[in-house]
């Protein structure tokens, strides 16, 4: 009676998950995406507040493909570019756009520090999107941005790299595996912020447990909603063991170097630490950090402090070597 009841809790909360993440999706098809109700997260307001940000320019690039083109945005720094940089947003794959401040704002502060950027946008999982499709437009950014390093101020690709937060770390960690299969260029290096790399969330352990005491709903994403985002994503459970669409079930010999930024308080924590013991396996030089008091999507919010820290812990990694 108890493995009953406890098998009727289990089904209880994937329901509620399957039905969460299909409202979700659902809201999105009817009515787009809405407008993020802050006031200080716009570009006037973020010039302002970081004056520094100021120096940078931006431009909006139309990539061409023919699938009608993927937009992007290339930000440059007043001075000589030491690092170029393709980095993708998240939003589980049916949301995120080029403004939101893990694109925008992210881009900004390290073009302000030396690093030209170009932040792509993708097609979403929506109105019948499936993978390979949001794949496609991140792997034709990348090629864009590998062909044309003068656009980003560079002499070569040697110094560009890839990286992604969330789905978008998730879409850049599959590209490195269509890379180093003879896609194109491998990057100089990896960057992923609180990742998703794996189809079904690893068992979180009873730590990671503990530090998601008190975390918002909306951010305690459990194993069901992710099980379900991602099979919206791959349209299939027969694609959940495509190393091209989730990483993490790929052996990883031959990525470049790679650096993880766990969000401490994140269920997806169990994946990003997953994938560094994998890389570790494979031989990938690796490295990982989890940011301290911080929750997924932190670097969506850069008026605090753990936004800030990994926004600098990025940096750092980009300009190794280059200073």
């Amino acid at each position: 009676m108890k493995e009953e009841t406890k098998d009727m809790a289990e089904t209880g909360t994937q329901n509620t998950s399957s039905s969460i993440a299909s409202q979700l999706i659902r809201g999105l098809e009817l009515q787009g995406q809405p407008r993020d109700p802050r006031t200080d997260i716009d570009h006037l307001s973020l010039v302002s507040i970081y004056p520094e940000l100021n120096t940078v320019s931006t431009s909006e690039v139309h990539i061409p493909t023919s699938d009608g083109g993927v937009p992007a945005r290339l930000y440059r720094p007043a001075g000589d570019a030491l690092a170029g940089f393709v980095w993708v947003h998240g939003g589980a794959f049916i949301a995120g756009n080029l403004d939101m401040p893990e694109a925008h704002w992210v881009s900004l502060h390290l073009a302000s520090q030396g690093i030209s950027v170009l932040s792509l946008d993708y097609r979403k999982a929506l109105h019948g999107v499936k993978y390979p499709a949001p794949s496609n437009d991140v792997l034709a950014g990348w090629s864009w941005a590998s062909e044309n390093p003068g656009a980003l101020g560079l002499s070569s690709e040697a110094r560009l790299h890839l990286g992604g937060a969330s789905a978008g770390a998730a879409l850049t960690a599959s590209l490195t595996a269509r890379l180093r299969d003879g896609a194109g260029v491998l990057p100089a290096s990896l960057l992923l912020a609180y990742p998703l790399v794996h189809a079904e969330l690893p068992e979180l352990n009873e730590e990671l447990r503990g530090a998601m005491t008190g975390v918002p709903a909306d951010l305690a994403f459990d194993a069901g909603f992710i099980r379900d985002i991602n099979l919206n994503f791959v349209g299939s459970e027969d694609n959940f063991k495509d190393p091209y669409a989730f990483a993490g079930e790929d052996p990883l010999a031959g990525f470049p170097p790679v650096y993880v930024i766990n969000a401490e308080s994140d269920t997806l924590r169990a994946s990003g630490e997953l994938f560094v013991e994998q890389l570790q396996v494979a031989g990938v030089s690796v490295r990982m950090d989890m940011e301290p008091g911080s929750m997924h999507g932190h670097l969506d919010h850069p008026h605090t402090e753990p936004a800030r820290k990994s926004v600098e812990r990025m940096l750092a990694w980009l300009l190794r070597g280059n200073s």
